[in-house]
Order: structure tokens, then sequence, then C-alpha cells
């Protein structure tokens, strides 16, 4: 009888994400998913902005439910992209640095900060080395993350195929990086960095008490344990913690208490203003902050459509409401431009807040859209014209179609955005409209300092957050409907006039 040959074990193949061959330490396994992650966040935010039109910001994608590790993506994907928009432009062997610097609060974790790393280098250099096959090209996010913290990072904890494949061609990538910053006439990365020293960011970092939970005193009392907490002076149930305060993993974060919401974004559902009972459509809803926000202004009774076109977002949104706990909330995954106003539906409708699509240039720091490639492309400094009056166009039709809902009385239409042309230039376009419609422009939040730009008369009614003093630009306008206007001071001097009679019939009935 032939003998039997032995059944030989196959290597195991990476699969699935999970890292194949011998047996891994927890922090190469912690390495090894940090990377991964990183590279579909920088997958997810690359392809965003080649489509000018992100699923969400940098910091909304690390932060989100699925990615576990998030300091370690975080600070992974921020060196990846670092100074992305550092401008090579003045000749070929020239470098002229012109970028903001936004430092990755991650200090803790297995990178190297001081080390950043352009992602235009991090190209250069695998392409210089020929190091990308046809067999990873596919995967180049996670070859960048992996070129990263093989320069630059923890080499000792790079183990995978990807890993691998990358580190067998090291000798090559150093000579490549050795090679360009010669032709750049720098001696070392250091070197590269030290032209572009600018100051970091110092925003406090506000959270805001959903009220649907609990309350602003017991997340105070619960929050002072750790940092310095003051109550904001504008916008109620709103906290200011100092800069670099890290809640992402805290518990009242994850379970709702609190959302990490700035200021200027807290500022519109205040100013619309909803009563419990009401009917109310957020038209752009996502991700929902703004959304449960006015669930706990409505103490969670009325109801509010969410309406939100992007199918990832959606989910975004309905875990977010989920997480608040608002009941009367109900998400539909629809273009609000596409709700009839003539529906029997819609025939209660009252308020309507409008949170279009908007350049994001008053949160680009924030939201670390400086170190995507079309942040400033042009090297000019200025925003895409083109893309801004289609922003513009847009913005425009959403409002004009908010306006023409029959039975509605308060209309918010707010952008995180600087421009005039997304901001002012909207508001004075549809004013002819409104007023057909009866509606009056109205000043919310009257004890504000900064208001519109002077482009029209009644700009005055307008709010402004700035960039320097307020660390974010926010727009907001309100508009009220004239008749709903005449209700309330009719309603206030029957009230006055009703007050001395109301007087002397209690003091007769005493007498009695």
């Amino acid at each position: 009888m032939a003998r039997r040959k032995p059944i030989t074990a196959k290597k195991p193949a990476e699969k699935d994400g999970k890292p194949a061959g011998k047996r891994q330490s927890n922090a190469e396994r912690s390495a090894y998913f940090a990377r991964r992650e990183a590279a579909k966040v920088l997958r997810s935010a690359l392809q965003g902005d080649a489509r000018r039109r992100a699923i969400g910001s940098i910091k909304s994608l690390v932060y989100g439910p699925s990615v576990r590790n998030k300091k370690a993506t975080f600070a992974l994907v921020c060196e990846t992209l670092k100074h992305n928009q550092v401008v090579v432009m003045l000749s070929s062997t020239g470098l002229d640095l012109v970028a903001v610097d936004m430092r990755c609060n991650a200090v803790d974790c297995h990178v190297g900060i001081e080390l950043n790393l352009n992602l235009a280098v991090i190209k250069e250099v695998m392409e210089e080395a020929n190091v990308v096959s046809s067999k990873w090209k596919k995967q180049n996010d996670l070859l960048y993350i992996i070129a990263y913290d093989l320069l630059f990072g923890q080499q000792d904890l790079l183990t995978g195929d990807a890993e691998k494949h990358l580190m067998s061609k090291k000798n090559a990538l150093q000579s490549a990086l050795s090679r360009i910053l010669k032709r750049k006439g720098l001696k070392n990365v250091a070197d590269l960095m030290a032209l572009d020293k600018t100051s970091e960011l110092q925003k406090p970092r506000y959270v805001r008490v959903n009220t649907l939970k609990t309350d602003t005193e017991s997340v105070i009392s619960e929050l002072r344990k750790q940092y310095v907490v003051q109550e904001d002076d504008t916008v109620p149930d709103l906290l200011i913690l100092p800069p670099g305060a890290d809640l992402h993993n805290h518990p009242l974060v994850k379970n709702g208490s609190v959302f990490l919401q700035g200021k200027g974004s807290s500022m519109p559902a205040v100013a619309l203003d909803p009563k419990p009972g009401w009917e109310v459509i957020d038209a752009c809803a996502a991700p929902g902050n703004k959304t449960v926000h006015l669930a706990a202004l409505m103490k969670g009774k009325g109801k509010i459509i969410a309406c939100e076109l992007n199918k990832e977002r959606v989910e975004r949104l309905k875990n977010n409401v989920k997480l608040s706990g608002a009941t009367n909330v109900k998400v539909k995954h629809e273009d609000f431009l596409n709700l009839d106003p003539t529906d029997p539906s819609h025939s209660k409708i009252r308020a309507i807040l409008l949170d279009p699509s908007c350049s994001g240039s008053g949160t680009a720091l924030d939201r670390l859209d400086h170190l995507l490639p079309s942040h400033n492309a042009d090297g000019s400094g200025n925003a895409d014209l083109t893309r801004l009056r289609k922003l513009a166009a847009f913005q425009k039709r959403v409002l004009e179609h908010a306006l023409s809902f029959p039975a509605v009385e308060r209309i918010v239409y707010s952008t995180c955005s600087i421009h005039q042309i997304e901001n002012e230039d909207v508001v004075n376009s549809v004013l002819p409209l409104a007023s057909s419609h009866a509606f009056n422009l109205e000043t919310p939040f009257p004890q504000w300092p900064r208001r519109g730009l002077p482009t029209f008369d009644s700009s005055q009614h307008l709010l402004r957050t700035d960039l320097v003093e307020d660390k974010e630009g926010f727009f907001v306008a309100l508009f009220v409907r004239r008749e709903n206007l005449e209700d309330r001071r009719r309603k206030k001097q029957r009230r006055t006039q009703r007050k001395p009679l109301n007087f002397f019939v209690a003091r007769l009935l005493k007498l009695v």
C-alpha cells in the first residue's frame, strides 16, 4: 500500500481584516487594526473630498461607532494627511510651505506625533521607490498609512501581509525619501517641517446637555470631578470646558446624556424656538445633533420629520436619535425638496430648520478639512468660486421650498460658512418671495454682538459668529411669518387690557 502524503497545513491568509501567521502581541494587534481602520477613514475622506461631497468630517468618521481604537486611528490619519495642503509650487526643486497646523490631540498613542509627513511626500516616495505593484493598487490608502509608520512611526509593530510587503521595500523607500529631500534642498524631514510653525487653535470644548435624559446641574456636578466647567451665557444648557478636553469616551457622551456640539451649531435650534406639541421639519438633518436638540427643546412632545438624502448619513442620524432618547423624531431617507408642501400630512408644519450642505469654511479647522487635497488646491487661499455658486444655488432652492409650506410660522436658515455668497446673498435673494408669503426677518439672540454683513437694509437681523473671536464661523437667519407676529401682539394687547378687569373681579370675590 502506497504511503499517503502527510497533510501540510497551508499558511493562513490575511482574511476579513484579521492578521495571519504567528501569534501577535496585544500591541501588534492594536497597531494592525488601527492601521486598517485608519485606511478606511482615509479612503472615505479622500473619496468624499474628490467628489466635493463628504460623508462626514475626518473627526466624525474617526469617532463613529465602527472605529474601535479611536485615538490611534485619529493620529494615524492626521499624521498621514498632515500638511497635505503644503504648496510645492515655487519651482521643481523648491518648497514653499503655506499651511495651517492643527495638532492631533493623541499624544499617548503609538504614533510619534512630532514627526509629520505630507501625504503628497508619501505618494512621491512610493512612486519614486516603485513599490506599489498591481496586487496592492486597490489598497493605496492602507499603504500610505503603513509607509508613514514604517518611515516615522513604530516599525516593530508592523505585522500583516501589506506591512511585510513594504518592509521588504524599506531601503528603497528610505533612499527615495533622501533623494526627494536632496532635490528640495533639505537635509531631513525635521527641516521640512520646521518651515511651518503655526500656532494651535485654542478652542474651548463645548458640551450640550441633553435635557431629555438629564439636567444641567447633574452634568456640571459630574464633569467638575475632572474639569473646570462654565455655563455658556448665550445658549441654554451649553457648557464650556477647557481646550483639549477629550470626552469622546466619557460615559455621559456614550449614554447620550450630553452631545459634543459647538456653540455656533447649538444656536439654530434655539433660534427656531419650537414649542412642545409642534410639528417641525429638520430639512437636512444628519448627523442629527440639531435634530435631537430640537427634540429636547420640544420636551419630546410633538413631531419632528428629519430628512436626509445620503444613505450612510441616515444611519448616523438614526443612531444619534436613538442615543438621545428622542421618541418624537421620524427619520425619512428622502430629499427635503421632494416633500410636497400641499400634502395634507404637512398641513400642520409650524417650523422648519434648514442647515443645507455648505462649504464648511467656518468649521474647516475643527473638521480638519485643511488636511484634505481640495483645500486651497490652487494655492491662492481662495475657495473654489464655481463650487460656492453651485452650493448657493442649492441653498436658495431649499430656502424657497421651505417658504412655500402653508402653515409654517418660523424658518431658520443656517450654515457653517464664512462666505457672503452662501449667507447674506442667499437670504437677500429670497426676500421678495418671503415677503409674498408674509415673512419678515427677525433678530435671533438680540444680545449677540456680531450681525450680518451690511449688504442690504435688513441685514442687521442676521447673526454671524467670528472665526477669530468665536473660533468658528456660523451664520443664522430667522424668518417669522407676519400673521404670527401680529397674532402675538394682539394676544399680548388683550392680556394687558384684561388685567385691570381681572384684578377688580378678584377683589370683589374676596369681599363676597
